[in-house]
């Protein structure tokens, strides 16, 4: 076992459904966990480990924790559909997974009641789902992973593909209305209204270019089209030069360490920081790329790159545990604080160690280069 199995073996050791020891938000707001995107990610990383590694106690991690949350009607203990967050879809993904591998029919309940969400979302003129109920006429870049591939899930495999166009037109909308065509990257959030404070009263976009966004967009595509099947050929080409478009406009951003910034067309600027959730992701989504055939092998290294240089910087040993550092806890836009996008907002929100948002992503990149043959030498 190497070093980083370790790692995560100490943090699933440490935690509870109630108290994940990853999710450093509710650890610092005083509050139990509930049904949330954050331990979606880390749910689904743990169940990317059994895929490798097919060691039990990875599935059986995942299955206490997620039946913790779901009764036997198939309702999940923390989530309110109505609240039409559609961060809360994200967890959804593991009951897919969990369902086949277990055979639990409150499993199969809950994916029901988890599409029931995304039948009531209410969309912008252009056909995208709000980010939130919260956010009336917003587009957010990490919506897009929380909710579309979920999506795609769900239609390819329950629903006769019912809904597919829909799915395809809300990523051909992103694309047209958020991609910046000088650098090829992706504004954070769109306001289809023009009403916000931090959008531009002409576009609607928001100021720069986040890096974890930037990621979430990318693991869509990728995971998106990974669930579609091969039927919608069209559609399905216009993502796949989307996702590659995309990373080779991130390539160009890549810096010596192979991790990227928190403002990713910034690098060097004052305050800014190499960040470890977006490379981790962008790892991963570089790797995955090439073993699902929609970049070629050159890019594998890359992706190598950017995991070797966080665990070169981030990755460390305190007291005995290990520690990956350099998270950005959180960064959105708008809301009670009135986050306003600017390059200074993206500098003022914490950097944390072991958080899930970096830690699930950074697993996600492990079991990648896992795939490749690749070994920790520490």
């Amino acid at each position: 076992m190497d070093v980083i199995e370790r790692y995560i073996n100490e943090l699933m050791e440490k935690s509870t459904p109630d108290r994940p020891v990853w999710n450093i938000e509710k650890i610092l707001q005083g509050e139990k966990a509930g049904w949330n995107y954050i331990d979606g990610c880390m749910i689904k990383a743990i169940l990317e480990m059994y895929a490798i590694t097919q060691d039990l106690k990875y599935l059986e991690f995942a299955d206490t924790f997620i039946d913790f949350r779901v009764r036997e009607d198939g309702t999940i203990d923390g989530y309110d559909v109505d609240e039409l967050n559609i961060d809360n879809v994200n967890a959804g993904k593991t009951l897919f997974e969990l369902y086949d591998l277990t055979g639990k029919e409150k499993y199969r309940k809950a994916i029901d009641l988890v599409y029931s969400q995304i039948e009531k979302m209410p969309t912008t003129k252009e056909g995208n789902f709000w980010h939130k109920n919260i956010y009336p006429n917003q587009v957010w870049l990490d919506g897009l992973y929380m909710c579309q591939p979920f999506y795609m899930e769900y239609e390819a495999r329950f629903h006769n593909r019912k809904n597919c166009p829909d799915i395809y037109s809300q990523f051909d909308s992103v694309v047209t209305h958020m991609r910046d065509s000088e650098t090829g990257l992706y504004y954070h959030a769109y306001d289809s209204s023009r009403e916000m404070f931090w959008c531009d009263k002409v576009t609607g976009l928001s100021q720069n270019f986040w890096l974890r966004a930037l990621g979430w967009y990318s693991m869509a595509l990728l995971d998106t089209m990974d669930k579609a099947g091969k039927e919608d050929q069209e559609p399905l080409k216009r993502m796949e030069e989307a996702f590659k478009d995309l990373i080779d406009s991130m390539i160009k951003y890549q810096d010596e360490s192979g991790m990227w910034y928190q403002v990713v067309n910034l690098g060097g600027m004052d305050r800014n920081y190499l960040e470890t959730s977006g490379s981790a992701i962008f790892s991963y989504a570089i790797l995955k790329g090439v073993r699902l055939g929609y970049l070629d092998q050159s890019y594998e290294a890359y992706g190598k790159k950017a995991f070797e240089g966080i665990c070169r910087k981030y990755l460390s040993l305190e007291e005995g545990n290990m520690s990956l550092d350099g998270i950005c806890l959180v960064a959105g836009l708008g809301g009670k604080d009135r986050r306003d996008g600017t390059y200074e907002y993206y500098m003022s929100e914490p950097i944390v160690k072991d958080d899930a948002k970096g830690v699930g992503p950074f697993l996600l990149a492990y079991t990648e280069m896992r795939r490749t043959g690749w070994e920790y030498k520490g």
